[in-house]
């Protein structure tokens, strides 16, 4: 049995106008109502900003590598320790954005200006924000206001997959560092594509949307990773 949560967070958001994105968020939540805030964002105007911190100050300062220390300490090795945090942002700035854009054709702005953390009592991330929630979104889409209209379904896909990029690329660059190579960047990359595939493919079973449009969308987004020469469908395992 589906047990629903009433998070505390999530509960007193001060919503004052009610916008696309929180509506899409919302959706999202009922992806996991036992764990409402793995799916989704948060509209950095409506919550306090207690133990977040923008996205870009993870590698402008020595918050990563803090972070990482914490995890080597944790799980007593440096790659696990890689493995762990690179999948924990890829999530955040890459799975969050492409479970809406398979399920509704919808995607907000996950680049590193954009995007903030948030943090439980142990530092470990459990939720992402957005300052600009204007969502971009295919021709057809309802919404009246709180949308920037693409072309089409490949334009929404590139678009996407260059801000995740943007936001990637430092981080896996330098837990690579910290991790003195014992995860390479290429992996981290091509584990971050076979999430892309599991969330295409899990999304119509959660929900009941279209198999087939829930995949051509999340192999557009690979496509366009590929396009920037990013080893998102490497055969090769990862970590070697």
């Amino acid at each position: 049995m589906t047990v629903v949560v009433e998070d505390p967070l999530i509960a007193t958001m001060a919503i004052r106008r009610m916008l696309p994105a929180h509506e899409s968020s919302r959706r999202l939540r009922k992806l996991s109502p036992e764990a409402p805030r793995v799916h989704g964002i948060a509209v950095m105007a409506d919550v306090s900003r207690r133990r977040w911190w923008p996205l870009e100050s993870a590698v402008a300062g020595d918050r990563l590598a803090m972070m990482f220390e914490a995890a080597v300490a944790d799980l007593d090795g440096r790659r696990a320790a890689a493995q762990q945090l690179s999948a924990t942002f890829a999530h955040a700035v890459l799975g969050r954005v492409v479970t809406l854009f398979v399920l509704e054709g919808r995607a907000w702005d996950a680049g590193p200006e954009n995007l903030w953390m948030h943090v439980d009592s142990e530092g470990a991330i459990d939720w992402a924000g957005v300052v600009d929630p204007a969502l971009r979104v295919l021709p057809d889409d309802p919404a009246t206001g709180g949308v920037v209209r693409l072309p089409g379904e490949r334009a929404l896909a590139t678009w996407t997959a260059h801000r995740c990029h943007r936001s990637l690329e430092p981080l896996f660059a330098c837990l690579q560092s910290l991790s003195r190579g014992a995860l390479t960047v290429p992996a981290m990359w091509q584990a971050a594509g076979s999430a892309i595939v599991i969330t295409a493919t899990q999304v119509p079973l959660l929900t009941g949307a279209s198999e087939m449009v829930c995949m051509q969308r999340g192999q557009a987004v690979l496509d366009a990773l590929v396009g920037f020469g990013l080893p998102v469908r490497s055969g090769r395992r990862p970590g070697t």
